[in-house]
């Protein structure tokens, strides 16, 4: 069968193997090894679908030949058909870390102190969570000591909260303008001066 003839490989024939020195023998034989294999597969191969058989011959030795002429398409074959390195044992789990930016406060204190009191303010402070309390705390600056958004008393950070709303609001009234009061000029009406020069 032509087919057949055409699977054989380019290699010495079994006569030649068998006439070669046992050291040249014993350095070959895995390959001789893996060539009779490819040589049986693709005989039983023929036998049911010679056409295929042919193709698969044809395709192996055109990269057997390309390999031998091209060192670098050797190595290319050789890295896409060495073993898989071994995985590196995967590293623990890292906790996800928290953003250390926190989302903005529920309610805006120095607008409830000004529409209220304090009693008011400590109300509605009183109805959140505590990481509540702590998104207005770091929402309005008002842990300058870096200590109120380690509390862990919600009574404490309502009582910060509290003074610092108190405390910029008497900050910001005192930099209000003044009541306008009426300070006539000299001369004009009202000037006592200006009333006695005009008798």
């Amino acid at each position: 069968m032509t087919e057949q003839s055409e699977t054989r490989p380019d290699g010495p024939s079994g006569d030649n193997a068998a006439g070669a020195a046992p050291e040249q023998q014993q350095d070959h034989f895995p390959l001789g090894a893996h060539v009779r294999d490819v040589e049986e597969a693709l005989t039983k191969l023929g036998a049911s679908d010679p056409e295929l058989a042919g193709t698969l011959a044809r395709l192996l030795g055109a990269v057997a030949s390309e390999a031998g002429r091209t060192p670098r398409f050797a190595r290319a074959l050789s890295k896409a058909f060495a073993p898989p390195e071994p995985r590196t044992a995967p590293r623990p789990a890292e906790r996800p870390r928290r953003s250390s930016r926190r989302a903005p406060g529920v309610i805006d204190p120095f607008a409830v102190f000004a529409e209220g009191d304090e009693t008011a303010l400590r109300s509605r402070l009183g109805e959140l969570s505590l990481e509540q309390l702590r998104d207005i705390i770091s929402e309005h600056g008002m842990d300058h000591d870096r200590l109120a958004m380690k509390w862990k008393a919600p009574e404490r950070v309502i009582d910060r909260i509290v003074e610092r709303v108190q405390s910029r609001t008497a900050k910001g009234s005192a930099f209000r303008g003044r009541p306008e009061h009426a300070t006539p000029r000299h001369g004009e009406a009202g000037d006592p001066t200006a009333d006695a020069s005009l008798r």
